[in-house]
């Protein structure tokens, strides 16, 4: 019974380290144009469960954020897709040349050394909200 009573235990202990996703070194770089949209890029970890799925990623600064991925296309040009979702097993990276989000209808008022709100949705209904950095057109990505 003791041995039943302990393995019981473990079980829950285990249970309740799983951790959800997490999101870090979010960031978006601006628009040359005014009213073009603005890439936004991060790192997503997933939980301890690795059966997370990006389903959506939000912020109040700006009209819609769409989930995208850069890929050569036929003759070596560069095209990009919208995705409906990104599994996240482990960690992905969303980064210029890849992955990324494409923002649009951004807020007149955010300017470069600001920050934006992202909220990242996960299939499981879990959420993780970030403070992105805002870089220039014409600046150096952030460290």
């Amino acid at each position: 019974m003791k041995t039943r009573w302990a393995a019981l235990m473990a079980a829950v202990a285990l249970a309740g380290c799983q951790q959800g996703p997490s999101v870090e070194d979010a960031w978006v770089r601006l628009p040359a144009v005014p009213g073009r949209p603005a890439a936004g890029y991060a790192i997503v970890h997933g939980g301890s469960g690795g059966k997370d799925v990006l389903t959506r990623v939000a912020s109040p600064a700006v009209e819609r954020i769409e989930l995208h991925e850069s890929m050569a296309s036929h003759g070596g040009m560069m095209a990009m897709r919208p995705l409906d979702s990104v599994r996240v097993k482990g960690t992905v990276g969303f980064g210029p040349g890849g992955k990324h989000l494409m923002l649009f209808g951004l807020s007149s008022e955010l300017r470069a050394g600001g920050m934006i709100p992202l909220t990242f949705a996960f299939g499981d209904g879990s959420k993780v909200t970030v403070d992105a950095k805002l870089v220039g057109a014409g600046d150096p990505a952030p460290r």
